[in-house]
């Protein structure tokens, strides 16, 4: 949950967007008001169910290798709070989004640019006119002053 990887897109008939998510891009900024996230249900099944899938391998490995291992109580705890303040944090962001769920993402795209980032980090926006002649980024985005 705390690294994530950036998708730069440009969706057919749409302008340029930012999804986030690994394997597949299960959240996207939104078309109808800033600020606003789509989220695609299947995609987000998909990279949960490979999440438990990977880690679920990792615990029978570690338990093939250290049959005896014992996790101390007070770690378990630390690890549940962190998970659990984590969840809690998407659940706000995915609240006050003015989200939009689909089932799976409704049109094609066309994928420019990829990167990871930690969460907390700001993704880094690619520049619109390495992919569009003639545009750029400050162009259909001024900064008011």
């Amino acid at each position: 949950m705390l690294i994530t990887k950036w998708w730069y897109a440009l969706p057919v008939d749409g302008p340029d967007k930012l999804y986030w998510g690994f394997p597949f891009a299960f959240v996207g900024e939104g078309f109808h008001t800033s600020l606003s996230l789509q989220f695609f249900v299947l995609e987000w099944v998909a990279d949960a169910l490979i999440y438990f899938l990977f880690w679920l391998a990792m615990f029978f490995f570690i338990m093939i290798l250290k049959p005896q291992l014992v996790i101390n109580k007070v770690a378990v705890r630390f690890l549940w709070s962190i998970a659990i303040l984590l969840l809690m944090g998407e659940c706000l962001v995915i609240w006050i989004s003015n989200p939009v769920f689909n089932f799976k993402r409704p049109y094609e795209w066309k994928v420019m640019e990829t990167g990871y980032t930690f969460i907390w980090q700001q993704t880094p926006r690619p520049d619109i006119g390495k992919y569009h002649s003639g545009h750029t980024y400050e162009e259909n985005h001024p900064v008011k002053k």
